[in-house]
């Protein structure tokens, strides 16, 4: 940790996330440590192979207030000794977005605490330097896998995010999703792709490997994907045999793999530049993927990077992330006005990830 920083506020921090079909609320010490945290994923989405925003917000509206009780009661915590209160406010589901902060300003108001609105894809890139996972130092290179991002970022500090690349079309985890779809194999696709690509031959279909070997590091999938459609249709309508599509999700997953490591070489050039070679970092809900971090562990290994990977509880979307978001903007004097709006759509590069002062 770097030894320049404000001391540590003088009590716990909640965090919530409710940013899209996850309800999470977690409770960290000043210090990182987790007091108590907890993760209902909704199953109410499955049957129309996606997440139904309206579902998901009335989720949120049902189970927060129980989960945060739930927390607060395991941490030992009561709500007027918190130092602060956090909540994701963008990006993500506007419903769900409003839910949560909108809990999280009732709370701050009622018990005179501050308020933070975290930024998702922040508690994200912050997540690394965790005590408990080794507090990693700025700067480092972040690759943010997950359904509706895929982007590289160098990461200076809290409120400075530097973007070196993002996706033109489709992110990575939107791209499984939708072959895990073809392939029958139902939502959330990543995990059952990942699972069914173990039984195939991940040579059987030359799939293309989109922008491989470009300048910078954006990414594109849609050309990917389509291309699995068209392998599907040339079968007969109906149920594919389990051989051909473990072959086709072995493919598919091995394509992935190789443009995400080529991107990642690119991203790595470009961020040398600028900064002495310290980590590569994946985060986000794609970076489970066991096939995805061993290419990316090659990568980085031969680039000199150090290839860092939070634990796959630390992946998915999580309060933990977001109350240790809230601790690292907490030790600049950061604070929120409950006026602050959720937004569905707030890039890592906006002028207000730097608020003045509270």
């Amino acid at each position: 940790m770097q030894p320049d920083r404000m001391a540590a506020p003088l009590g716990p921090v909640l965090g919530i996330e409710t940013s899209c079909d996850e309800t999470a609320a977690a409770v960290l010490a000043p210090d990182g440590t987790v007091l108590a945290e907890a993760v209902l994923s909704q199953q109410d989405h499955t049957q129309f192979g996606g997440v139904v925003p309206e579902i998901a917000a009335r989720a949120h509206l049902a189970h927060l207030p129980a989960l945060v009780a739930d927390v607060l009661a395991r941490a030992n915590t009561a709500p007027a000794s918190l130092a602060a209160i956090a909540a994701s406010a963008g990006p993500g589901l506007i419903g769900g977005l409003i839910v949560g902060s909108g809990f999280a300003k009732g709370m701050a108001l009622a018990h005179n605490l501050p308020y933070l609105a975290i930024n998702h894809l922040e508690a994200h890139a912050l997540s690394p330097r965790l005590p408990a996972l080794g507090g990693l130092d700025f700067p480092y290179l972040l690759l943010l896998v997950s359904g509706g991002h895929c982007q590289c970022v160098a990461v200076e500090g809290p409120g400075r995010h530097r973007r070196l690349g993002t996706t033109i079309d489709d992110a990575v985890g939107e791209a499984f999703d939708k072959v895990g779809k073809l392939l029958g194999l139902g939502w959330p696709g990543g995990p059952a792709v990942e699972k069914l690509a173990k039984q195939g031959n991940p040579t059987r279909f030359p799939f293309p490997r989109p922008l491989k070997g470009r300048e910078g590091c954006d990414f594109s999938f849609s050309g990917l994907k389509t291309a699995v459609a068209h392998a599907v249709a040339a079968y007969p309508p109906g149920a594919l045999p389990v051989k051909e599509a473990a072959d086709l999700a072995a493919s598919f997953q091995a394509a992935v793999a190789d443009v995400m490591a080529d991107r990642a070489r690119h991203a790595m050039a470009i961020f040398r530049r600028t900064h002495p070679a310290t980590a590569l970092v994946v985060a986000g809900g794609v970076a489970a993927n066991a096939t995805l971090r061993q290419a990316l562990t090659t990568e980085a290994t031969r680039a000199g990077f150090r290839f860092v990977a939070p634990p796959l509880r630390l992946c998915t979307d999580n309060a933990v992330m977001v109350a240790w978001a809230a601790l690292e903007r907490l030790r600049q004097g950061w604070t929120d006005g409950l006026n602050h709006a959720p937004r569905p759509r707030w890039p890592l590069d906006s002028a207000d990830m730097k608020p003045e002062a509270a």
